[in-house]
């Protein structure tokens, strides 16, 4: 922003855009960020206190979720989709209410794929006890 000062050496913003490998457009709107907002807010952002929305899910809620992901498919079904997950959710008592786009973004924030679960294998005779703990079943 020294570059365009007017007492220094007052280039336009197609210049300093040039010279710091950006957009006209970013050279814009950080001067005018500085003019509104002043040095401190434009240099570190203005920070959100508290979050726009609530956490929908805790961690134990997302846990349940994945488990039953990994747990056995039901009856009758050749894989489970999402709505049918947020059905067994809601069914569990896990939740009062949930979307499957929620189970959606859950299971993507976690990075639970098909393609992970299918070489997600440990075999018991290496390590029982482990697997156990793995081997969480909702009754």
């Amino acid at each position: 922003m020294l570059k365009a000062d007017t007492d220094g050496p007052n280039w336009p913003h197609y210049q300093i855009a040039e010279a710091f490998l950006c957009c006209t457009r970013t050279v814009s709107n950080v001067c005018k960020s500085l003019v509104e907002r002043g040095f401190d807010i434009t240099l570190n952002s203005k920070k959100r206190f508290p979050p726009p929305r609530a956490k929908l899910l805790d961690g134990e809620q997302e846990a349940k979720i994945i488990a039953l992901r990994l747990g056995k498919r039901p009856e009758g079904y050749n894989n489970w989709s999402l709505r049918l997950r947020a059905e067994k959710t809601v069914e569990l008592g896990i939740v009062e209410s949930i979307s499957h786009t929620t189970v959606s973004t859950t299971l993507k924030k976690n990075k639970i794929t098909n393609r992970k679960i299918q070489y997600w294998v440990i075999p018991p005779d290496k390590n029982s006890e482990f697997v156990a703990c793995m081997d969480y079943e909702f009754q």
